[in-house]
């Protein structure tokens, strides 16, 4: 066996699939679940938190990942190259998020995505979490919906202005103003929460 190949499980894998981008690994995954394997492993953080900074609990984002990766293995023929993976796919977990909305009409906050709670925190630090998860909470529910969309894929997608842009139907300076203006909403709204406390 050349050095270039590497079993996984009890399938070989050539080690330059590992090593190219994720649009050559895209166009790889036609009948190489390996392939598709590896561009789950690259993604699925990114996705699930963009999930669960829009829908809010734990469960809804683990199901809506799951779909989206579905929906995106049977749907990979489709994906042409013409932006980057990582956008088109988080265009499917935006439709799933859409989708999902729909069905429960409800709104959540953003901010539950910003960082994984400590499992064990202290009394106080689970009452000072929780305050700024409010303040947090409060003033993104003032913000425009194509603001709040922006900074989710932004900042928690992890995608550049150009692929939220691509994503988004928007021009990429269109998506840097959004992201700024959210930015300055959400300041502006809690320095002034903070000189009312």
């Amino acid at each position: 066996m050349d050095n270039r190949n590497h079993f996984v499980g009890e399938s070989l894998i050539h080690l330059d699939t590992l090593q190219c981008d994720d649009e050559e690994m895209a166009f790889q995954t036609d009948g190489n679940p390996l392939a598709f394997a590896e561009l789950y492993r690259r993604h699925v953080s990114h996705v699930y938190r963009y999930l669960f900074v829009r829908v809010g609990n734990v469960p809804d984002a683990e199901d809506l990942t799951s779909q989206t990766f579905l929906a995106a293995f049977e749907s990979i023929s489709g994906y042409r190259g013409e932006g980057k993976y990582a956008a088109w796919l988080l265009g499917i977990a935006r439709r799933k998020a859409a989708d999902h909305f729909r069905h429960w009409q409800t709104v959540l906050p953003l901010e539950w995505g910003t960082r994984m709670a400590d499992p064990n925190p202290s009394l106080e630090e689970s009452v000072v979490e929780r305050s700024r998860r409010e303040q947090l909470i409060n003033a993104i529910r003032g913000l425009t919906p194509d603001r709040a969309e922006a900074l989710s894929l932004r900042v928690f997608g992890g995608l550049s202005a150009a692929d939220v842009g691509y994503v988004m139907g928007k021009s990429e300076g269109a998506v840097k103003m959004l992201v700024s203006r959210a930015l300055q909403d959400l300041r502006r709204r809690l320095i002034h929460e903070g000189r009312e406390r």
